[in-house]
């Protein structure tokens, strides 16, 4: 058996080898580091891959949600509702722009942003909504659509794990994960489901004056060389990692697909154990199937209950099995966030899920003989 690897980019890396290495001798040769012609080809096919009108590349996924808020001219003092179980990145920005972050509770079964914690916390102050896509599905847009239309708030999509995935309205419409808000934002980090090989980011909106302001923060405010309009960041994709996004996008879908494929053999082993709670598919998702987009895992995430996750988690690393625990503590809980405002019973299913979540490997290279064998073992320990 090969060995098990939280994410094996060595072996996805093997099948593209070629291609990548024959791009990287382009830029090489033309030397167009910055803004060459592999970042405005990778532009305009994921505008494409997506159906939105405009993607700005920068230069990470927390860029990419700072830039964001700054384009939308966001103040100091603003209030910005966020899920409080995501990593860091989500909040860090609204707290580096001096805008007030509110954190609050996600839905027991999806993990993501709680529509009625969000209408619950909005203020006078309140100016944004920043959904997160948690492990690979959206959050329930439509609901917080309709609050951010009642209440005129922006949603601002953390599309870091997501790419890739869509969501299914009511009424049968599918939008793909980061199209649906005032803008979206996403991460092209090595471990994502569309990763270069460094960092990188991108934000995705249809508003034309948005798109503009964007492109001008990305480029330290400037539209001509030297003549600065706006504020702005030094925030750009390389070409080097345009020209590997350039060779995954294409299979980005065969990716997924992947993923799913692992997932389903996931829950056919390890479902129906009392100690087990499996990932669920929230109903904008659809069913779990191959072709089926709504959920593309970035993180096959379980969770283990009656208090065995931890004893389960070193029983995974003698056996040589990686995992992860996203995330062991709550935003609310961590040093730099702490605020008096916020009262343990809003946050009762974040809680929950930092003593519960456990993730298991979840990547392309993922085999029948891995997946069997990381079942058995959590399985023989829960018996």
């Amino acid at each position: 058996m090969k060995k098990i690897q939280m994410v094996d980019l060595q072996g996805q890396y093997q099948e593209i080898k070629n291609e990548i290495n024959d791009s990287f001798d382009g830029v090489l040769s033309s030397a167009t580091f910055i803004n060459g012609p592999e970042v405005q080809r990778f532009t305009v096919n994921l505008q494409q891959y997506l159906g939105v009108k405009h993607v700005i590349p920068c230069a990470n996924g927390t860029d990419a949600l700072q830039i964001a808020m700054m384009g939308l001219g966001l103040q100091p003092g603003d209030e910005i509702i966020t899920a409080d179980f995501t990593f860091a990145a989500t909040v860090e920005v609204i707290a580096l722009l001096n805008l007030t972050p509110v954190l609050v509770d996600v839905l027991e079964g999806s993990f993501t942003i709680d529509p009625k914690a969000v209408e619950a916390a909005i203020t006078e102050k309140t100016k944004a909504i920043v959904p997160v896509h948690l492990f690979g599905q959206c959050a329930d847009m439509e609901a917080l659509e309709a609050i951010a239309k009642k209440h005129n708030l922006y949603i601002i999509e953390d599309n870091a794990q997501a790419i890739g995935a869509n969501y299914t309205y009511s009424d049968g419409t599918k939008k793909m994960a980061g199209t649906m808000g005032a803008v979206g934002c996403t991460s092209f980090f090595p471990s994502k489901n569309l990763g270069c090989y460094g960092d990188g980011g991108a934000l995705f909106t249809n508003c034309d004056e948005l798109a503009h302001t964007l492109r001008g923060i990305v480029n330290h405010g400037m539209y001509t060389r030297y003549y600065h309009d706006v504020v702005g960041v030094n925030s750009r994709l390389d070409s080097l990692q345009a020209a590997v996004l350039n060779a995954k996008l294409p299979r980005l879908d065969s990716y997924n697909e992947k993923r799913r494929a692992a997932a389903i053999s996931y829950n056919s082993a390890l479902g129906g154990h009392a100690d087990i709670a499996l990932p669920v598919m929230a109903s904008h998702c659809g069913e779990l199937d191959v072709k089926n987009q709504g959920h593309v895992f970035h993180q096959y995430t379980l969770r283990i209950l009656n208090g065995k996750r931890d004893a389960l988690a070193q029983h995974l690393q003698e056996a040589g099995i990686p995992f992860g625990i996203y995330y062991p503590v709550p935003l609310h809980l961590q040093k730099a966030y702490t605020d008096s405002r916020y009262k343990e019973d809003n946050f009762k299913v974040t809680n929950q899920l930092c003593e519960e979540v456990l993730s298991l490997p979840m990547h392309t290279e993922l085999d029948s003989e891995q997946i069997n064998f990381i079942s058995d073992t959590v399985l023989k320990f829960l018996s």
